[in-house]
């Protein structure tokens, strides 16, 4: 199946991880719009604070459930209050941004796709706090209803989107705590409390009701730094994504099935800070070619089975950066498409 089969764009493609630097939902909307010719997204700009982050963004989302804010972060609330307020109304400017600047770009209509992105249910209910100071992941109940409301409301949000834009919406799920929530490692508010691991077919089940719920293209990433790619590539997802730099030989096996299935591979290959050594289209590509190489696939691979992103959000980038990843992850994708036999890969001499 391809990209195109499944909602994505087809063959090769860029796009952002998410967040972003600065604080005007306009001007981020425009560049955005204008460095990704193939899938754009609805930034989030956590430099704004509270209900700006990717927990506090999630309380827009959820249907029936609010947030306030600790001094740890925040706790499931009985009433809408101050925070859930913030992050509807940070929401709400963020899509009239994206829309006004897609009506200037001309594409209200066209069909084109963009993204959007959320927390994940794992990391979202590993974050945040019930009334009693646990986190939600230690209640199976509040689990599954974070995961419910979450799959409502990021159904509602994709609905909106598409109908504001006249786009096809494509939904990012992010899971950063994704390996921590599985190995049972989060600590709970006092060393008394401990946080149970998960079993992956039930992380896997909390992943399934949100992705199947909004009934479009899913994109599940993780940035970790030891991605759980056996977890994820057993979910619903078109898509997976991590970030190149963590892959390992121990994962090829699981990437190689990724590939040979319909899913596609999001590569983070754009640094989110400028790396001293200026990168070029050809050295920031470089990691992929050597991976499909090494996995035994054809080059072929690059062009049909791929997405090329910044390894994680730009937020921490000076604004200089965010832009010239954007612009370097397009040219990786634009090469691949062009000519996946372009980069060669040195390799060291066979001895005997």
């Amino acid at each position: 199946m391809s990209g195109g089969e499944q909602g994505l764009p087809a063959g090769v493609f860029a796009t952002g991880v998410g967040s972003w630097p600065g604080t005007d939902p306009l001007e981020a909307a425009t560049t955005i719009i204008g460095e990704l010719d193939s899938l754009p997204h609805l930034v989030e700009l956590p430099d704004r604070g509270v209900g700006a982050d990717m927990i506090g963004r999630a309380s827009a989302l959820l249907v029936d459930l609010r947030f306030d804010a600790t001094t740890r972060g925040y706790r499931l609330a009985d009433r809408p209050g101050a925070v859930s307020r913030r992050a509807s109304d940070l929401l709400k400017f963020d899509l009239d941004a994206l829309e006004e600047a897609w009506e200037t770009a001309g594409l209200v209509g066209s069909g084109r796709p963009v993204k959007v992105q959320s927390v994940g249910p794992l990391t979202l209910a590993a974050e945040v706090e019930l009334p009693n100071g646990h986190r939600a992941l230690t209640d199976h109940g509040a689990l599954r209803d974070l995961s419910e409301s979450l799959a409502e409301g990021l159904a509602r949000h994709a609905d909106e989107v598409a109908r504001r834009l006249g786009a096809n919406v494509v939904v990012q799920l992010d899971e950063p705590l994704l390996r921590t929530v599985l190995e049972g490692s989060l600590k709970g508010p006092s060393v008394l409390n401990t946080v149970r691991a998960l079993p992956s077919p039930e992380a896997v089940h909390h992943l399934d009701t949100v992705i199947n719920a909004v009934a479009r293209p899913v994109l599940l990433h993780s940035c970790d730094s030891r991605p759980e790619l056996d977890t994820m590539r057993r979910t619903s997802a078109a898509a997976i994504g991590i970030d190149a730099s963590t892959i390992r030989p121990s994962d090829y096996d699981e990437l190689g099935e990724l590939l040979d299935s319909a899913k596609l591979l999001a590569l983070g290959l754009i640094p989110t800070s400028a790396p001293k050594v200026p990168l070029t289209w050809r050295t920031a590509g470089e990691p992929a070619a050597r991976l499909i190489d090494d996995l035994g696939f054809s080059r072929g691979m690059l062009a049909e089975k791929l997405v090329i992103t910044p390894a994680c959000g730009l937020a921490n980038a000076p604004l200089s950066w965010a832009r010239q990843a954007l612009t370097l992850a397009g040219e990786v994708a634009k090469s691949f498409a062009d000519d996946p036999t372009a980069i060669e890969i040195a390799r060291a001499p066979q001895t005997r």
